[in-house]
């Protein structure tokens, strides 16, 4: 018996012989990053593909729970990584932020999950995919620590939103204009935004264009108006970033795909900042069909620009 578990624990740190067989991952991790506990979510059916790591839009939104409706073609080339970053989804769920997040805490915490998938995985580098507001987050990534991206995905960036917005404002009034109710809001909206409700009232008249009738409720207006205590510091923030002005210049590949008719991050700012920046390699894709969540409107494409990317870069 003692010689069985001798020979038992002298197993467990043996290397595994060179022809095991792939290493498949299926599971979500709690590391401590920035003070508390955040969910990482790792799936592959080997971990040696390179990881490729979401930055969900938001701020305050997750892509865990419907991540596989644009992953099942990825998830066959790349090691797919979801984050719920601080009071988001699960991890808001397992442990509310102790302060109200602020920029630099959350570009700090990206960091941190970046080196924690590097370790886990033993990969030194990893790909990079920002959705919308993610793309702040990933910018400074980009920025800071290009060494440690094989690429960077730039979805529907944002590059310099208060251009955008007053750009969304200009829009929705002449969309609007016969619209008294929407007229009158929209008049009343201040950029830079000076209260909550001006992003609200945006964000309202544009879900509504959409046809999203759910943006006329009530519960619509209280339930943004509560995210806005805990996130639009952070816009406002963000409202002050101009990546034309901070970021001419980045030292690893890009590749942006925007949705033709997304006005929320505006495509035609996004194009010009594409076509200005300067990279070892970019590319510029634009999704006829999809507005701001390209992952959603098509997914198969979406995926399919990804791994063709993947493909051309080997």
């Amino acid at each position: 018996m003692i010689k069985t578990i001798f020979l038992l624990f002298i197993a467990t740190l043996m290397p595994l012989p060179s022809g095991a067989g792939p290493v498949s991952i299926d599971q979500s991790f709690t590391p401590d990053i920035g003070g508390i506990k955040q969910v990482v979510e790792i799936k592959t059916d080997d971990a040696s593909k390179p990881a490729l790591l979401f930055l969900s839009g938001g701020p305050g939104s997750s892509m865990i729970n419907n991540a596989g409706a644009f992953t099942d073609q990825l998830k066959e080339h790349f090691t797919i990584v979801q984050w719920d970053q601080r009071d988001a989804g699960k991890t808001l769920k397992l442990n509310p932020s102790p302060t109200r997040p602020v920029l630099a805490q959350m570009d700090s915490d990206t960091l941190e999950v970046i080196n924690f998938v590097r370790a886990k995985l033993k990969q030194q580098k990893i790909y990079l995919l920002g959705s919308s507001w993610g793309n702040v987050l990933g910018f400074h990534i980009v920025k800071t620590h290009p060494e440690l991206l094989s690429a960077y995905f730039a979805v529907n960036p944002v590059v310099s939103q208060l251009a955008s917005e007053k750009e969304l404002l200009e829009t929705l009034k002449l969309h609007f204009k016969d619209n008294a109710a929407a007229s009158d809001e929209l008049a009343a909206v201040n950029l830079p935004f000076k209260t909550d409700e001006d992003l609200f009232h945006l964000r309202k008249w544009l879900f509504i264009k959409d046809g999203k009738a759910f943006a006329a409720s009530p519960d619509f207006k209280s339930g943004f108006l509560q995210w806005s205590k805990a996130w639009s510091p952070v816009w406002n923030e963000v409202m002050a970033i101009d990546l034309n002005a901070s970021l001419k210049k980045v030292d690893c590949p890009i590749y942006f795909l925007v949705g033709k008719n997304d006005i929320q991050t505006s495509t035609n700012i996004t194009v010009r900042y594409a076509q200005a920046l300067q990279a070892p390699r970019k590319e510029l894709y634009l999704f006829e069909k999809s507005g701001h969540q390209i992952h959603q409107d098509e997914p198969e494409k979406f995926q399919a620009t990804i791994i063709r990317t993947l493909a051309a870069a080997r």
